[in-house]
């Protein structure tokens, strides 16, 4: 397998595609003018406490208070990683004994703001560098779920005992995944030195204030997806690349030859037709490769995927037609969370299964797919209806609200008025017209689809509307007309031709 990551720096923004046998798998996006929350740091100022929530809003100088759980406000002793596991190890604790308004609080952002939604943020700091995350307010050690072997888990903590801090936590991070002492000593120098300038910024200054901010893009992007697995980095813009060398250099020299230069400039993204499949990945439906297909709705609550057959009838029997499509299903059900960067709760209905054995079979190809996802997802199972509950943890705006605004013409539904309800309502703006205004004769313009119902066959309906009315009225389509939209003006009688 070949993965790449491709880096298209533009003026607008800056995008990010890694690429897995020339398949995209993730896209990211950062705009100058869409300022990053998620992992900065602020000086804030409790601004309320909510008991009967278990939380508090902070003033952290964003325009909305950011969302303190109780949970995310509470020292944690040992690694728990289920949110489940904290509610429970914290169900004790009152937020108004840890928490007063006007309480100054050092806190990071874990979750951009999203719709109505101020950021949420923690207690629990995380610095994230190369091979470790240092947690100051912390003292235990964890090692990344995605490193699986036994023998390279208890090397990796043996080794993260020897040089943790007093006081302080550590994650090994899945880069590490084959290093030695050596390889974590510059990370974690680093890492300390960060933390130090950052208390010494709490002592002084106003309130609130950001006292550190997460890297920009780019950087993250060397810093967390730049590894051995990655054949190659290319980039699209020549003092982004001399920078993206410099920090390589620093953190992993042995990549630096990974690096490449993009004699295609701007083109990068079209060179490598990177533009449709962002397309495809912004549409509804999704066909599989077998005839099958994916329907994918995102709701502000949840999103629901229903599975269906489609073109695919098989070559055996029906149970053994639907099982093909499911597995086939569950492996691309976790290519497009991962790649639409879909997060909350996630409701898949499969093709409809008799076998327990069946529905075991999918339950676990989802659950294999979805290894390959960094961001935590939990699968829960399958209830009565036959539909499979899941999770994906939500961190920042998905690649369809990054992408795409509201539709002005539907509001976000989806749907937009028949144009036999549109023109009915044209007919009472008509009436309207001729009430507040003297006049004999009106040119009205609409959508070529809305025209043909308000002139009706061979003009029968117009006409009845000018006997109503008494006045002569002209229909005119356009198609610089929105659907839904309409002009109407007064015109002279005299310039009416017969």
């Amino acid at each position: 397998m070949v993965n790449e990551i491709l880096v298209d720096v533009g003026l607008s923004e800056t995008r990010v595609a890694l690429l897995e046998d020339k398949e995209l798998v993730e896209i990211y996006v950062e705009r100058p003018y869409h300022e990053r929350l998620v992992g900065n740091i602020y000086r804030g100022k409790v601004s309320s406490v909510l008991p009967g929530m278990q939380a508090a809003f902070i003033d952290i100088g964003y325009e909305k208070n950011a969302f303190l759980y109780v949970g995310d406000a509470v020292s944690q002793k040992e690694y728990i990683e289920d949110e489940d596991d904290i509610y429970q190890s914290v169900k004790d604790f009152n937020i108004e004994e840890l928490l007063k308004p006007g309480q100054e609080i050092t806190v990071q952002v874990i979750k951009e703001p999203i719709g109505t939604k101020g950021p949420r943020v923690t207690t629990h700091i995380t610095l994230p560098g190369r091979h470790l995350v240092l947690l100051p307010n912390a003292d235990y050690i964890g090692i990344s779920r995605r490193i699986e072997e036994e023998s390279e888990r208890a090397k990796l903590k043996k080794i993260a005992e020897k040089i943790k801090p007093q006081s302080m936590g550590l994650i090994v991070r899945t880069a590490s995944e084959g290093k030695d002492i050596e390889d974590f000593t510059h990370d974690l120098s680093f890492l300390t030195k960060l933390w130090e300038s950052i208390t010494h910024k709490e002592t002084s200054g106003s309130v609130p204030r950001c006292l550190h901010k997460d890297l920009n893009l780019v950087y993250r992007t060397v810093r967390d997806l730049f590894t051995w697995n990655i054949d190659k980095f290319i980039i699209n813009n020549r003092q982004e690349y001399s920078k993206v060398l410099e920090l390589v250099d620093m953190i992993s020299p042995a990549l630096r030859q990974r690096v490449e230069y993009s004699t295609k400039g701007q083109d990068l993204f079209e060179h490598y037709q990177i533009d449709s499949k962002i397309v495809r990945a912004l549409a509804k439906k999704v066909w599989l490769k077998c005839g099958g297909y994916l329907v994918i709705e995102q709701t502000e609550a949840l999103t629901v995927v229903d599975v269906n057959t489609g073109k695919y009838v098989g070559a055996t029997n029906l149970e053994d037609t639907v099982l093909r499509t499911n597995i086939e299903a569950a492996k691309e059900i976790a290519k497009q969370l991962r790649l639409r960067d879909i997060g909350g709760i996630v409701i898949i209905d499969f093709i409809d299964m008799h076998e327990p054995e069946h529905q075991q079979m999918v339950i676990e190809a989802l659950r294999q797919a979805l290894k390959k996802d960094r961001t935590r997802t939990t699968v829960i199972g399958m209830t009565g209806l036959g539909l499979i509950e899941m999770t994906r943890k939500k961190v920042r705006h998905g690649l369809s609200s990054v992408m795409t605004s509201q539709c002005s013409c539907c509001e976000g539904t989806g749907r937009v008025l028949s144009p036999e309800s549109i023109a009915r309502n044209i007919e009472k703006e008509i009436s309207r017209y001729f009430n507040q205004n003297i006049a004999h004769a009106v040119q009205v313009e609409v959508h070529p689809s809305v025209a043909e119902v308000l002139t009706g066959d061979g003009g029968s309906t117009v006409r009845e509307l000018e006997a109503s009315h008494n006045k002569k009225i002209i229909i005119k389509a356009s198609d610089n007309i929105k659907i839904d939209g309409m002009n109407i003006h007064e015109i002279d009688n005299n310039s009416l031709v017969c």
